[in-house]
Parts: C-alpha cells; sequence; structure tokens
C-alpha cells in the first residue's frame, strides 16, 4: 500500500506550570507515604502568580511540613527568582482536611478509592513499547530542562513544551516531519541562536536516539517569535490537566483520571499502572505486536468489574493464551495491584513529569521472567 499517514503528540517541561502542580502534588503523597505505607491522599495544586494553593484530604499517621514540602519542590524546579512573578518565597495557602469517611469505608476493606475505566498500552515501535511521538517528545522536554540545569544552555528559563509529528508508512514509523520546540529565555539571547543551539545540543541527538534523521527547517522554536516570561505569572497551572501528556499522547486510549496527587488505593492511578504494566508484558512476551489492557472498576470493589485485552489483529496466540497470561503476572484486585506491583512508597514525585510511562525505573514498567 505505501500509505503515508502521521501523528503527533506533546509533552512539557517539568517547570510547565500545570507540571509543578503535578510534582508539588506528588511530593506530598511521597511525604505521607515514606511515613505511613497505608496514608492515603487526593492532594490538588494551584499555582498562579506569586502563589500556591493547596487543598485536598489526607489521612495518616504522619505529621507533613506541606509548606515546607511545597516551598521545596518550587525551588527545584528553578522558580528561585522573584522576578519570574513565581517563586519559592511566593506566598502559600493549604486547605487539607481527611478523607470522607463515606469513601474510607470501601477503602478500608481493602477495594477500590474510586470508580472508572482505565487503560494501558504498548506496542513494538520504541524499545521502552511506547509509540514514538509520546516518546520523542518526552525525550526533548526533559533534555531542555537538563540542558537549562546543568548550564548548557543557561539562558533557558523554567517551562516549555515540544511537540513531534512522526511519519507512518503502512503502519510503521519512518520519519518526522515537525518538532515544535517552546521555551522562555533570557531576552539578550536572540531567537535564531536559542533555534541554533537547541538543534544541535538536544533534537539532533533526540533523534538520533530514535534511529531517525532531521534538518533545521523541520524545528519551529517558540512560534510566536517572543517568549521571555514563563511560569505561573504567565499561565495558572492545576494539578491532573496534563493526562494526555502523562500516558500515550492520544495514541491510545485514556480513562479520563489524573494520576497525580493520588495514592495508589485510587484505581485512577494503581489501575492504570497494572493496565500499562499487563500491556507491556503481552507484548514483550511475542504475544502480540500491539496491545491495550481495559479495567474498570467501581468505589469499594475489590476486584476490577472488565478485564479484557485487544491486540488490533497482531496477537500471535489465542485469545485464551493472554487472559491467562494476565491472570498469571498479576493479581488484578486492588490489593493485588497494591502488593504485585509494590506500590505503597514514596515513589511518585519522579512520575509527575516526562511522562508515568516507558521508564524502566517504575515497577509497572519491569518485564516479568
Amino acid at each position: 500500500m505505501n500509505k503515508i499517514t502521521s501523528f503527533t503528540s506533546e509533552s512539557v517541561c517539568s517547570g510547565h506550570p500545570d507540571k509543578i502542580c503535578d510534582q508539588v502534588s506528588d511530593a506530598i503523597v511521597d511525604a505521607v507515604l515514606s511515613q505511613d505505607k497505608s496514608g492515603r491522599v487526593a492532594a490538588e495544586t494551584l499555582v498562579t502568580t506569586n502563589k500556591v494553593i493547596v487543598a485536598g484530604e489526607i489521612t495518616a499517621h504522619a505529621t507533613v511540613d506541606f509548606e515546607k514540602v511545597i516551598r521545596t519542590e518550587v525551588a527545584r524546579l528553578g522558580y528561585t527568582d522573584i522576578d519570574y512573578g513565581f517563586s519559592d518565597k511566593s506566598d502559600v495557602e493549604i486547605l487539607i482536611h481527611a478523607q470522607s469517611p463515606e469513601i474510607a469505608a470501601g477503602v478500608d476493606v481493602e477495594g477500590a478509592g474510586d470508580q472508572g475505566m482505565m487503560f494501558g498500552y504498548a506496542c513494538e515501535e520504541t524499545k521502552s513499547l511506547m509509540p514514538m511521538p509520546i516518546a520523542m517528545a518526552h525525550m526533548l522536554a526533559q533534555r531542555i530542562d537538563e540542558a537549562r540545569e546543568n548550564r548548557t544552555l543557561p539562558y533557558l528559563r523554567p517551562d516549555g513544551k515540544s511537540q513531534v509529528t512522526v511519519e507512518y508508512k503502512d503502519g510503521k514509523p519512518v520519519g518526522v516531519s515537525s518538532v515544535v520546540l517552546a521555551v522562555p529565555h533570557d531576552p539578550a539571547i536572540t531567537l535564531t541562536q536559542v533555534k541554533e543551539d537547541l538543534f544541535n545540543k538536544i533534537v539532533i541527538s533526540v533523534a538520533e536516539t530514535f534511529g531517525i534523521k532531521t534538518t533545521m527547517k523541520d524545528l519551529m522554536v517558540n512560534g510566536t517569535g517572543v517568549w521571555h516570561q514563563g511560569g505561573p505569572a504567565a499561565d495558572t497551572g492545576v494539578t491532573g490537566r496534563k493526562i494526555i501528556v502523562d500516558t500515550y499522547g492520544g495514541y491510545a486510549r485514556q480513562g479520563g483520571g489524573a494520576f497525580s496527587g493520588k495514592d495508589p488505593t485510587k484505581v485512577d492511578r494503581s489501575g492504570a499502572y497494572a493496565a500499562r504494566f499487563l500491556a507491556k508484558n503481552i507484548v514483550a512476551a511475542g504475544l502480540a505486536t500491539r496491545a491495550e489492557v481495559r479495567l474498570a472498576y467501581f468505589i469499594g470493589a475489590l476486584k476490577p468489574v472488565m478485564l479484557e485485552a485487544e491486540t488490533f489483529g497482531t496477537a500471535k496466540v489465542a485469545d485464551k493464551v493472554i487472559s491467562d497470561y494476565m491472570n498469571t503476572i498479576l493479581d488484578t484486585s486492588v490489593k493485588g495491584i497494591l502488593e504485585g506491583l509494590n506500590l505503597r512508597r514514596p515513589i511518585y514525585k519522579k512520575t509527575a513529569a516526562y511522562g508515568h510511562f516507558g521508564r524502566d525505573e517504575f515497577p509497572w514498567e519491569k518485564i516479568v521472567g
């Protein structure tokens, strides 16, 4: 057929306003779990000009200095200059109370902390078994942050975005037709210099990592021509607004629930991790070249009301073999997921930038056997 198609995905840098919120919320989750592995957290963060607001429900045997956690995260993300209109000196407001006893009643018996459906996906496009557009976008965003933090490009400022359009031939990635980067920078540096530096120091090496070639003409930087002021003073941020960035870049389905700020009894989070674990292992085991796993729970449910796998016609074995395999490698009851993936520990702050999937450091990314 030789049919050419394309797909675009985006990622954001760790200093993006929404990602500041995700990381603050998950830093709170980690702070609670480091003291009480059974602690329950639902923390939402909002950032705007010189203001951080954290609200939510926490029930735990823990004593956490929430303000210190918040200010530490803001500083770590590069916001230490009050001239940005937002910094670790900005006003902090904390509005936290205990978890609803009606919700707690379901969790107390090791049931799901909410209802909903979750999806996991894997494919053979990249070594991480992730779709190439989102995998490349994440790496670009991470490299931009690293160039700012290690002073390779010291004129860059916190905040930023990446976007990649990958071309496919008969369903397989063959090239990149567009790379879009947006990053605020010191006004003393010209946009021409910024573009050249980003291309030579970041874009080329990322493209090579994926076996792709690209040229300067494929790169767009700061579409309006000017971006000097970024962060929450320019754009308000809220926890949970980057759920497509956090998952598969729009390439696969997402259940609708955000991850950050939630302890693992919330199946929005743990169920999505379990689904990715199952999908990735189906592909890694050679049972299919593409796989989507679907889970669903109701509040208080001990086990999922849906557990299905879709392989899009790529299965190399019977459906029952795949179903039996899933049941063998992971118990998808809420308790089974928490224990099987060892989720009751402070590992979540690192998930809140550059995507929750495709990174071997996380337990839901491990290959069985």
